[in-house]
């Protein structure tokens, strides 16, 4: 919620504005994962954009509170600059919704077992 990485917990997800580390400066971990990871934060982005900005506008137009220009013009601005607003916190979103299913592959969370060793 507050744009720290996931391993170490420092603020270092963004490097500043809308540019993502591609790795954590404290601890060295990865934050992209995959070609296209992002596309859920991207999705994730869409429909809170759409239940944030979007309807609440359209809610207000069809209960007569609103004029047609006044809905479209609060519709246009919300769809444009609501994302760009949210960009950030979706991606960190994702982040989190990745990590809090699959905890195992979280780097702090690993508890690798050493080899076997046969003394016999």
């Amino acid at each position: 919620l507050h744009n720290r990485c996931p391993n170490c917990g420092g603020k270092t997800l963004f490097a500043s504005g809308l540019t993502m580390n591609r790795e954590c400066p404290k601890c060295g971990m990865a934050f992209e994962r995959d070609d296209g990871f992002f596309l859920g934060a991207a999705t994730l982005n869409y429909v809170v954009a759409l239940f944030l900005a979007l309807l609440p506008v359209l809610i207000l137009f069809l209960t007569g509170i609103l004029s047609v220009k006044v809905a479209t013009l609060l519709g246009m601005l919300g769809a444009v600059f609501f994302p760009i607003l949210f960009y950030r916190t979706s991606r960190s979103w994702w982040l989190m919704f990745y990590f809090y299913f699959l905890p195992q592959e979280l780097p702090a969370n690993r508890k690798d077992v050493p080899p076997y060793e046969d003394n016999a």
